[in-house]
């Protein structure tokens, strides 16, 4: 990958039948050799890969059905690792920053691999009104997280420290909690406008009175 932060050129690219958010926690058991070779080389030069929403194709390589990523994803790194009695590869990634794919192409081996610019980050909330949908955001990931704590389970689906005062933490972590789609989550994904998220995930949970 290129050291130029103004594009990743040849981003190892890992699509899924899900979507990854900056900060957000992605469980992986890798098996097929092209994805076991990513992961010893993004290990062994602390690099990242970059994960995107399969728009069609499958995750398993289908030489008669190539897959195909969406246009915008989120760089992924490597943050434990583990192998276990059937040789299979365990591992929690965490996103990173989202960028936008501009091309790619499929190595030998079956691994996608993109050009992809870096996005911005979020912009900043704006107006009183947002401001307040974001405070009823924050008190119900507050809730949301409690419950699960309550409950026992074994690890919460976020990594600490919380962020409960960061528009874009709040409103990444309820767009990956609440039953929506794929395609409604990577579009919230893909907003570069924390406010924008904020609005519509505070729409849904009105709708669906979770407020």
């Amino acid at each position: 990958m290129s050291s130029n932060s103004a594009v990743y050129a040849d981003l190892p690219l890992f699509p899924l039948h899900c979507v990854l958010f900056p900060d957000g926690l992605l469980p992986l058991k890798i098996f097929e050799a092209r994805y076991l070779d990513m992961a010893r080389t993004c290990l062994r030069e602390n690099a990242p890969f970059g994960v995107c929403l399969i728009k069609s194709g499958t995750e398993v390589a289908n030489r008669d059905e190539p897959c195909v990523p969406a246009t915008v994803g989120c760089l992924a790194t490597i943050e434990q690792c583990d192998v276990d009695d059937y040789g299979m590869l365990r591992v929690r990634a965490r996103g990173s920053r989202r960028f936008r794919l501009l091309s790619h192409r499929v190595e030998p081996n079956g691994l996608l691999v993109g050009m992809a610019e870096p996005l911005p980050d979020d912009a900043p909330l704006a107006g009183t009104d947002t401001l307040a949908k974001f405070g009823a955001c924050a008190e119900v990931l507050e809730r949301i997280i409690e419950t699960i704590r309550e409950r026992g389970t074994d690890g919460l689906p976020f990594a600490e420290p919380f962020r409960f005062d960061d528009p874009s933490w709040v409103s990444n972590r309820l767009s990956e909690v609440l039953q929506i789609s794929l395609r409604v989550r990577q579009r919230l994904m893909a907003m570069t406008d924390a406010g924008e998220r904020v609005d519509c995930v505070h729409h849904y949970m009105q709708q669906h009175r979770l407020l």
